[in-house]
């Protein structure tokens, strides 16, 4: 099948290879523009456009694609299908409905369930044990096109979203490649999504980010795996921003105030929860650099008793 190819990060590039892999010719690729990054802010391109030129694949980075610069390019190229995965801008009709079978999505839920920006990370933050990839045709509603497949991948207590991110990219390129070849043999049965079983998975902001240990320490543990290794979830000590990268939990009870310092055993920093606790293993202290709770605790940072709060 001849393709256009339609994203922007990680996960897209590995859903970018699979498809070159394949048998499937992608004739061009569609990302967004390159972006500065860094302390020099340096224009980065995006890891979708560094993959398509390693293949000598043509790449187009429209800043914006409502005034149908597009609409030529992809009528000169012909594609029997627009295939997008994580590109970043909503897409106007003349993409979504171009082509013998569409526009094909790889979106990282189970639909209806997780519609929206930030799937992935919503799914870990909610507790879930298992998430997924669904191919499915788009339409002008918000991941509300007929499913075509889908694939279920299980949230281990060990994963965070970056584990997670590159379980699903590999899965949703193989599924892709997968349902290509049903379509063309005319073996996908569309399903139409149930509206009442979804629910929005909005883009991550900095609120999301900010730890309430007032919770249950499960739900704290779950937000701190769904948002490392970025943008990490935080708290204030002694007027400081601490950003948390791995932790652990417990359900034992205590006597302690939320955010309090319980323990600093076996060089983990416990953090009294409304209901168990944390055990911090690696964070992100301001001003320094990525470190183990061991040497967060051997630098005197901490102390028990102290108190991580929501405001410097």
């Amino acid at each position: 099948m001849k393709v256009i190819f339609m994203g922007t990060p990680d996960l897209a590039r590995t859903v970018l290879e699979a498809l070159i892999n394949s048998e499937n010719e992608v004739a061009c690729v569609v990302t967004q523009p390159d972006k500065p990054k860094g302390r020099g802010y340096e224009l980065t391109p995006p890891p979708v456009k560094v993959c398509a030129l390693e293949h000598g694949i043509e790449v187009y980075q429209p800043v914006t694609l409502k005034n149908g610069e597009m609409q030529p390019i992809i009528e000169q190229y012909k594609p029997d299908a627009i295939i997008v995965a994580a590109y970043g801008q909503i897409l106007p009709p003349y993409i979504i409905e171009f082509g013998n079978y569409g526009c094909i999505n790889v979106h990282g839920s189970l639909l209806p369930e997780y519609r929206g920006a930030a799937p992935i990370q919503r799914a870990i933050i909610d507790g879930k044990n298992k998430t997924g990839i669904t191919i499915m045709k788009m339409d002008n509603g918000l991941d509300t096109g007929d499913m075509l497949t889908k694939a279920e991948v299980e949230i281990k207590p060990e994963d965070n979203f970056e584990t997670m991110h590159d379980k699903l990219a590999e899965v949703g390129g193989k599924l892709l490649v997968d349902t290509l070849k049903m379509l063309e043999e005319g073996t996908v049965n569309p399903e139409k999504q149930d509206d009442s079983l979804s629910n929005y998975a909005k883009k991550i902001e900095k609120t999301d980010c900010l730890l309430d240990f007032t919770e249950d320490a499960y739900n704290v543990w779950c937000r701190i795996r769904g948002l490392s290794p970025i943008p990490l979830s935080f708290a204030y000590l002694k007027g400081k921003m601490v950003k948390f990268i791995s932790a652990e939990y417990s359900d034992k009870s205590h006597d302690k105030a939320p955010g309090e310092v319980i323990s600093l055993e076996g060089g983990r920093i416990e953090i009294a929860c409304g209901k168990g606790s944390i055990l911090i293993t690696r964070l992100l202290p301001e001003g320094k650099g990525r470190m183990s709770s061991v040497d967060f605790i051997n630098g005197r940072r901490v102390s028990v008793g102290d108190l991580f709060v929501r405001c410097k």
